[in-house]
């Protein structure tokens, strides 16, 4: 049940170095990544899976010395588009057409219309739109991980430069937005586990207008 497992996950604080994710789960909660839901279906965003140890350390030092990063056995950066271009969104429409078949006037005047939308705005404001998508498929991540009994550490806690600058980001025409450590809890040293959920009663956070 979703709410079972929602309850069961939490800000996992210290992880197990010597237990790894296996790779059929990592693949399943990038799966739902995938399949996450984006405005007018762009994805503009991609996923680095980073493994390797010495990047992982240089990711730890610019976030605060966080230590699920480098005791995790894996690290999910999503990374959105810098900025709308008519070639990334002709590139979205070429790929719908080839899996659907046929590019139909109807789509192609839709994303016409989308990149007289969106291209004369400025850089900055497209990014942050398709942050904002990114953060969608970071939250299917992080309920997949719930699913497949991985714990997981939600982090914006970090220089966002520097990790654009490890990574080579902004060569990709990419912008780091979150960190995603995956790995398995501690059994000690972790003041959060075991620790009651606490959230807004649902009468505080809900409005129903009938």
């Amino acid at each position: 049940m979703l709410t079972e497992k929602l309850n069961w996950r939490y800000a996992t604080k210290k992880m197990d170095p010597a237990r790894a994710v296996p790779q059929d789960k990592v693949d399943r909660i990038l799966e739902a990544v995938q399949l996450a839901p984006t405005s007018s279906g762009l994805q503009p965003f991609e996923v680095i899976v980073v493994t390797n140890p010495e990047v992982k350390a240089l990711l730890r030092a610019v976030a605060f010395d966080q230590a699920q990063i480098t005791d995790g056995s894996h690290v999910l950066i999503f990374a959105a588009w810098d900025n709308y271009t008519a070639e990334r969104i002709d590139a979205v429409v070429t790929e719908t057409a080839r899996q659907r078949g046929e590019a139909t006037g109807v789509m192609t005047g839709y994303y016409d219309r989308l990149k007289a939308m969106y291209l004369p705005r400025s850089a900055e404001e497209n990014y942050q739109h398709a942050a904002r998508q990114a953060y969608i498929a970071f939250g299917m991540a992080l309920t997949a991980a719930a699913f497949e009994a991985v714990d997981a550490t939600p982090m914006e806690g970090f220089d966002p430069d520097q990790v654009d600058e490890i990574l080579g980001l902004r060569a990709r025409g990419l912008r780091s937005v979150t960190l995603l450590p995956l790995g398995y809890r501690a059994e000690e040293g972790d003041w959060l586990l075991g620790q009651k959920k606490v959230r807004k009663p649902m009468q505080d956070m809900v409005t129903e207008i009938a």
